[in-house]
């Protein structure tokens, strides 16, 4: 009998988060402070974030402990399965073996919840009533309406216009959990108001929404704001994917050679990756480490290494990233959650140092994978993560060229339930793929970085 899930029992789920900072074989560049081009300090974030997400960001300490009120709330779904595809395995007639971490049984239908629920909890012990952010696809604007109902929290959302219209069922979920949303850009905020009244059909971008949201939170002492992806803090709460996943390929023996995650911001990718690299740098095992972005949104291989702003709004610090220029609107593409013009400067570490790989994948080869998906596993996959699978099926066919009998390891970071919208375009032909060949795009990328911020 063949065995298709791995599972953990939940007094085996992590009680501890690794931070890979004191670990990392050479250390990234500081976060600078707008005004003074110097390192930020805990002061410059306050007005944002709580006391403990902000030491969180800047921790030197290998591990930190996850609170018993979070790790309650964990364990709704976690720990989550990981699966051997024997299906799609036989489907593509490869020796490899692909196994993929599935984050879709959150109730938010992702990995979100993973640090939405320790933001909320830290947010409502430091006194702070309301939170606001910004969502892509609308995965993290779900989760942390979900988060912040576990801790009697208010929660505002701005949605990128292009996901919100295309992602009604989002927004219902979003206020079900007791969120309020809005498109973006919105007639709401000062930052949202000045792009309309240069491009009033704008189509929205992450790095709009976030000025919007954090425009809001700034001008509120009960208000703070809270991000899905980017900071160091967030990829750190990824980590239990992780660590699970270790302890899932060890109870059935094996090790990977290869994985492949999707990278909008970096948040699901470095959730799995990190606790990999730590057994990488120690020695214990030596896989490839690869990162799949969009073609119509490449930071990571086509983008500018550079300090630029998180936001459109140039509101946030200045992070040195892999970047688009923080202007930068992507083409609407149906994977909402990777239209982000910047890269988090740890995934952007790794990758400028050569310790992960990156590549760019159109929409229709992704969307390819994700029908096969489904079709084999049984999963519909949301569609940022089918960027990942078409990566693992491309190397799963080169092993069948080859006859190498790789492990690989993919990150199915949610399910596609509310995106159904997505591939009926795609099986009806109408998807269009937008790559670096394409002038305009390059044009538009060429445009935006010369706007970056000028440090002195």
């Amino acid at each position: 009998m063949r065995q298709h899930k791995i599972l953990l029992d939940e007094d085996e789920m992590p009680r501890r988060w690794y931070n890979v900072l004191p670990d990392l074989p050479t250390p990234p560049p500081p976060v600078l402070h707008p005004g003074t081009g110097q390192p930020v300090g805990p002061e410059d974030l306050a007005p944002l974030f709580p006391r403990e997400l902000i030491l969180q960001e800047v921790s030197g300490d290998q591990y930190v402990d996850i609170p018993e009120e979070v790790q309650d709330v964990y364990r709704l779904w976690r720990p989550s399965p990981l699966f051997r595809a024997h299906r799609l395995e036989k489907a593509l007639g490869t020796p490899a073996r692909i196994y993929y971490k599935y984050e879709g049984v959150s109730p938010a239908g992702s990995h979100k919840p993973n640090t939405a629920v320790p933001q909320a909890y830290y947010n409502a012990r430091a006194g702070i009533r309301k939170l606001t952010t910004e969502t892509g696809a609308g995965q993290w604007g779900t989760a942390l309406a979900f988060a912040c109902a576990q801790f009697d929290l208010e929660c505002e959302v701005w949605q990128v216009r292009a996901s919100y219209d295309q992602k009604p069922y989002r927004k219902m979920m979003i206020e079900t959990f007791g969120g309020t949303v809005h498109p973006s850009p919105s007639d709401l905020t000062a930052a949202g108001r000045a792009i309309l009244a240069e491009h009033p059909d704008s189509t929205g971008s992450l790095g709009i929404a976030i000025s919007e949201a954090v425009e809001r939170a700034a001008g509120d002492p009960t208000t703070n704001y809270a991000l899905g992806s980017v900071l160091n803090h967030v990829l750190m709460h990824q980590t239990v994917i992780g660590e699970e996943a270790l302890l899932q390929l060890a109870k059935v023996g094996e090790t990977p050679d290869l994985l492949v995650g999707c990278t909008g911001g970096g948040s699901n990718f470095g959730g799995l990756m990190f606790p990999f690299l730590r057994e990488r740098w120690a020695g214990r095992m030596a896989p490839t480490v690869r990162a799949v972005e969009p073609s119509a949104c490449p930071s990571l291989t086509q983008g500018t290494y550079a300090y630029d702003f998180g936001d459109t709004a140039g509101m946030t610090p200045l992070m040195k990233m892999h970047t688009l220029g923080h202007d930068f609107v992507p083409d609407p593409i149906h994977a909402g959650g990777l239209r982000y013009h910047g890269m988090s400067p740890l995934i952007s570490h790794l990758y400028e140092t050569g310790e992960i790989e990156a590549v760019a994948k159109g929409q229709s080869e992704c969307f390819a994978a994700g029908v096969l998906f489904a079709r084999t596993e049984g999963i519909v996959p949301a569609p940022e993560p089918t960027h990942a699978l078409a990566a693992a099926v491309e190397e799963a066919l080169a092993c069948k060229e080859s006859g190498e009998e790789k492990v690989i390891l993919t990150a199915l970071c949610g399910h596609g339930h509310l995106d159904l919208p997505a591939y009926a375009a795609y099986l009806a032909g109408s998807v269009e793929d937008t790559s670096w060949d394409d002038a305009d795009l390059q044009a538009a990328v060429a445009q935006a970085l010369t706007r970056l911020p000028q440090l002195a």
